[in-house]
């Protein structure tokens, strides 16, 4: 494998070290292949062909190989003057879509009707122009067509360094022009400006030229990515298939380069094997205990971890000082419990239910699957709740997919793996904050970032995955500046301000300036991920109530009286309210004993139907490789009376 790379490398430098066109551009930080590509007016995919490791992500400082002159890009754009005469030698030429044009304004340019673009480009109709884009211009049918070369301005450059504080409006302001031109200019600078950077004012950039003749290419571990293969059918477009396997259109030509070219019709596509099938139709929420049918007995097998070969006493002092020290014991006894709990609940509705409760003996390295998978109750199972470690869950579902038995994944978070019976009830991280930009999406909301740089991960989970998010340029040394989100902040929207960080200072800085601004501005706060800096006095709840802190949550504040009668219940039964593993293991057990209690099979149910319990809710998925996942996320936010509700 080594030596293969090694070949690969050598063969990329002897390339490049031929070429004579190849501008070395180092990444600032924040700036995505998007703004880099627009830049030097060449494609995405150009900037991937030289640089196939910037397909991982981009770090600041590094170096990338920009073709000078790509094959898309017309000599109109690169050169000034009057018309020029350009010999027609095939039935089209290409043009490559730039930030803000149109169909209008590309029609008018080649001096040909709107009509005409969209017959040889039919997929414009459905998709519409994508920044990077090569679209079919038609030529005139003499041997020579005249085209207008765009507009160039000769004036010498005129550059400006960003100082601190300053702001694209100020700096507009400054040199007499728009913050539109300013960004036209300097598209690198949509997502934010940073102190120290050179703008271009006026003029146009002068050409680089550079011989590379010397790279350190440095191989970074990634994680090996499973793909499956996809066909394309007949009217799918780049947008349907984005939808269908809940990805980015971007990612769908990121690992699939030849569509660049365009979509066609039995394209065999690479998906990675956890992408998940989106449900055509939206799924309502059912309460299953209304649609009983099947009350035939189930067998209902539960994997706890016990671990009860490793008490080796029967002293009382012994096992009170061991539960007492032991989490991941108590963890397991409070799941045990509300399992008990949802199982006599799921009698008194005359659901018919035989359950077998068996030790895993489980930690995080070994477990006793392989035993107990010999077991005739496993054998002959409706369903296998357990065991709790992702790994051991999925060797149990390896083993019994050929029975087609569930194995439901109560408590792990990671990605599931490609057993067709595997359904991981607990959503990734990364399903969680999809599920938030999901919601400011539907909102049409404008979305900010202020990232605290010690918040590497969520920087590049964003970076990476949400590009429409403004990342919010901080001072040089990481202070919030008030400026420079205002210049982000877009009036008759509303706009969400993502606050990724722990620091309260700074937390309490972003909440008094955004309230500030709320009088000018429609603004909420947002948060992708818990932080325990909420809990500082200083931090008054009535300030986030003003803002309406949005986050997403596995969880809700269920005041229903279901709610109570469960929790009354539970206390009655245990002497203590029950915590989060407790109503965990009440809701995933009702859940699994309702969907197996219904007309239609387990699995169809799984597809149908979604489902809310006490705190949890159940929407799944299926991976496109194999089984299903839950994307059920709840949207909550803080209200002026100081309660905490579901998000309208």
């Amino acid at each position: 494998m080594f030596r293969k790379f090694a070949l690969t490398i050598g063969l990329l430098i002897s390339l490049l070290t031929s070429a004579q066109n190849i501008v070395k551009h180092k990444v600032l930080q924040g700036e995505t292949i998007t703004q880099i590509a627009q830049k030097y007016h060449v494609t995405p995919f150009d900037i991937y062909k030289l640089n196939p490791d910037a397909q991982k992500g981009l770090q600041a400082d590094a170096l990338l190989l920009i073709p000078n002159s790509s094959a898309n890009i017309k000599a109109a754009l690169e050169k000034p003057g009057k018309n020029e005469v350009i010999p027609v030698k095939t039935t089209y030429q290409t043009h490559t879509v730039l930030s803000k044009e149109t169909i209008f304004g590309i029609a008018k340019q080649y001096e040909i009707s709107e009509e005409d673009l969209y017959k040889v480009n039919t997929n414009l109709e459905k998709e519409g122009l994508k920044i990077g884009s090569i679209i079919n211009i038609p030529k005139k049918n003499s041997k020579t067509s005249t085209v207008k070369s765009p507009k160039t301005n000769d004036e010498k450059p005129v550059y400006h360094e960003v100082l601190e504080k300053e702001t694209k409006y100020s700096i507009a302001k400054k040199y007499g022009i728009t913050v539109e031109a300013l960004e036209a200019k300097n598209p690198e600078i949509v997502s934010g400006l940073q102190m120290g950077y050179k703008l271009l004012i006026k003029g146009t950039l002068p050409k680089i030229q550079e011989t590379v003749k010397e790279i350190n290419v440095k191989k970074k571990p990634t994680e090996t990515i499973k793909w499956v293969n996809y066909e394309v059918k007949s009217k799918e477009t780049l947008y349907s298939l984005s939808k269908k396997f809940s990805v980015k259109q971007d990612d769908l030509t990121l690992w699939n380069p030849d569509l660049a070219n365009g979509l066609k019709e039995g394209m065999i596509l690479k998906i990675p094997a956890t992408a998940t099938l989106a449900n055509e139709i939206k799924k309502n929420k059912t309460d299953l205990k209304a649609t009983l049918k099947n009350l035939d007995k189930k067998k209902l097998v539960m994997l706890l971890p016990f671990n009860s070969s490793k008490i080796k006493t029967d002293s009382v002092a012994v096992l009170q000082k061991k539960f007492k020290e032991d989490q991941f014991l108590n963890l397991t006894m409070d799941f045990y419990s509300g399992a008990l709990m949802a199982i006599d609940s799921a009698k008194s509705l005359g659901i018919n239910v035989d359950v077998t409760i068996l030790d895993s003996e489980e930690n995080k390295n070994s477990s006793n699957v392989d035993n107990l998978a010999n077991k005739s109750s496993v054998k002959t199972a409706h369903a296998i709740i357990g065991p709790f470690y992702q790994a051991h869950a999925e060797k149990l579902a390896s083993i019994l997919e050929k029975d087609n038995i569930p194995v439901i994944s109560p408590l792990s978070k990671e990605m599931i793996g490609t057993y067709k019976n595997m359904y991981a009830s607990m959503p990734t991280p990364t399903f969680i904050k999809d599920a938030m930009y999901d919601y400011m999406e539907q909102k049409n909301g404008n979305i900010l970032a202020v990232i605290d740089p010690k918040k590497a991960g969520l920087k590049k989970y964003i970076v990476e995955n949400q590009k429409e998010t403004k990342i919010v340029a901080l001072s040089d040394k990481g202070a919030v500046v008030s400026d420079n989100i205002k210049a982000l902040l877009v009036k008759d929207k509303l706009n969400f301000v993502v606050m990724a960080s722990d620091n309260s200072g700074m937390i309490l800085t972003l909440v008094n300036q955004l309230i500030k601004f709320q009088t000018e501005y429609q603004i909420r706060l947002v948060m992708l991920e818990q932080s325990k800096a909420l809990n500082f006095e200083e931090i008054a709840m009535s300030k986030l109530t003003k803002l309406q802190l949005t986050y997403p949550s596995l969880t809700r504040e269920n005041e229903t009286a279901d709610a109570k009668k469960f929790e009354r219940a539970y206390k009655k039964l245990n002497k203590t309210f029950p915590n989060q593993y407790a109503t965990r293991g009440f809701d995933i057990t009702f859940d699994t004993l309702l969907r197996l209690s219904q007309e239609k099979d387990f699995e169809t149910s799984i597809n149908d139907d979604a489902t809310v319990q006490i705190d949890n809710k159940f929407d799944y998925e299926k991976i496109i490789s194999g089984g299903y996942i839950n994307k059920g996320v709840f949207i909550l936010q803080y209200n002026n009376d100081l309660t905490i509700t579901e998000a309208p």
